[in-house]
């Protein structure tokens, strides 16, 4: 089993940044693929970054492309997204999610672990 935990999350103004963090612990040498899933208020989960710890290929959904980065540090089974010119759309809880095969997928039904959520709110 695969137990992941996610920080870093609260309050934060438009334009500014944020950085969440996600540990894993437990059976780390059986998962190959982690992302970044949110949902916002009344609407679906949704994909919004992903990595592959073998050969470090990210994925981005358009709408944070070029302002969030996805980055792993494999020797602390942690993962990173950092945030940065943040808007209220962006506003959602963020869940961290591991995947055993290689591929980055978009959806949520591919992942078999997730952590608890952390909550980014941006608001002025």
């Amino acid at each position: 089993q695969v137990q992941l935990v996610e920080s870093g999350g609260g309050l934060v103004q438009p334009g500014g940044s944020l950085r969440l963090s996600c540990t894993a612990s437990g059976r780390t040498d059986s998962f190959y693929t982690m992302a970044w899933f949110r949902q916002a208020p009344g609407k679906e989960r949704e994909f919004a970054a992903g990595i592959s710890r073998v050969n470090g290929r990210t994925s981005y959904v358009d709408s944070v492309k070029g302002r969030f980065t996805i980055s792993s540090d494999n020797a602390k089974d942690t993962i990173y997204l950092q945030m940065d010119n943040v808007t209220f759309e962006d506003t959602a809880v963020y869940y961290c999610a591991a995947r055993e095969p290689y591929g980055i997928s978009w959806s949520a039904q591919e992942y078999f672990s997730w952590g608890q959520g952390t909550q980014v709110t941006v608001s002025s």
